[in-house]
């Protein structure tokens, strides 16, 4: 999906937040904000929102001489997603469908986002989810697809959330031990999505096929993807994409069975789905 009149207000406002994350000087934080502003002139709307952050961060790390913006603020997400699986465990184990308690888990950590629009309680997004019903719900059709899945890609979304979904994985290796499960990461540090470092400082190398798309974007861009994660994505007979950036970056897509599970947090998202800020979702393409 292409940038909307709402995304490049939404991306000006992301500019003040990274100048707050790295404690920005007064010079500084004026600096990239008018950068940004500059930019948002020229901005393309051809292109999808992931495409057109992957640009205005380059360009933020540039100017604030820091190749990842948001390397503290990631590593605080990371400890505050660790503090809570005991609960989640425990929550797996008294679970009466293993699958859905933690396909809930791994949407309810996709509040953990710092680009969105509105932001979300983690603490109390975890005590209401498993109450709620996904408002555009395919997980049914999920979970017969994985029942004879052989291979299943999960890619994943931000810092912090990827706690959430190395229990799900873990999950889906108890419920489904004859498939290979893949989780995909970005090439390099955007926004405050996981790439190999945090995934494999969680684990995940250990866990299961861990694979860097190679992608520069808050998203998997498929154009911009390495030719072994386009192979994996082609070939999976199961992708579940999470959050707002690979959903942003995957309408349309070229292959059918890909799972989307993210929490809308923005009227674009919101407006293109027919549901509103705050549901959650589970929608097949």
């Amino acid at each position: 999906m292409n940038i909307q009149d709402a995304c490049v207000t939404c991306i000006i406002n992301q500019s003040a937040r990274v100048a707050d994350a790295i404690n920005a000087d007064e010079k500084l934080q004026k600096e990239l904000i008018s950068t940004v502003e500059q930019m948002s002139r020229s901005f393309s709307f051809s292109k999808t929102p992931p495409q057109i952050a992957a640009d205005v961060y380059e360009k933020m790390a540039q100017i604030a001489h820091k190749d990842d913006l948001y390397d503290e603020v990631k590593e605080l997400s990371t400890q505050k997603a660790l503090s809570f699986v005991p609960f989640l465990k425990e929550r797996l184990v008294k679970s009466k469908d293993k699958l859905l308690t933690a396909t809930k888990i791994a949407v309810a950590g996709n509040v953990i986002d710092l680009a969105a629009e509105v932001t979300f309680d983690l603490q109390e997004e975890l005590l209401k989810i498993f109450e709620i019903d996904f408002a555009h719900d395919d997980f049914g059709r999920l979970k017969k697809k994985l029942s004879n899945a052989a291979s299943v890609l999960v890619i994943g979304d931000n810092v912090g959330e990827h706690i959430f979904d190395y229990v799900f994985i873990q999950t889906l290796q108890e419920l489904y031990p004859n498939a290979v499960v893949s989780y995909m990461v970005r090439g390099v540090p955007i926004i405050n999505d996981v790439t190999l470092k945090e995934a494999k400082e969680a684990g995940f190398d250990k866990l299961c096929n861990l694979v860097d798309s190679g992608v520069n974007t808050p998203g998997f861009d498929y154009t911009r993807a390495t030719d072994a994660a386009k192979e994996l994505y082609d070939s999976a007979d199961v992708v579940i994409s999470k959050g707002m950036g690979n959903f942003e970056s995957l309408s349309p897509t070229h292959r059918e069975d890909v799972y989307f599970l993210l929490k809308v947090k923005c009227n674009v998202v919101a407006n293109f789905l027919g549901k509103e800020v705050g549901d959650i979702i589970c929608k097949r393409v």
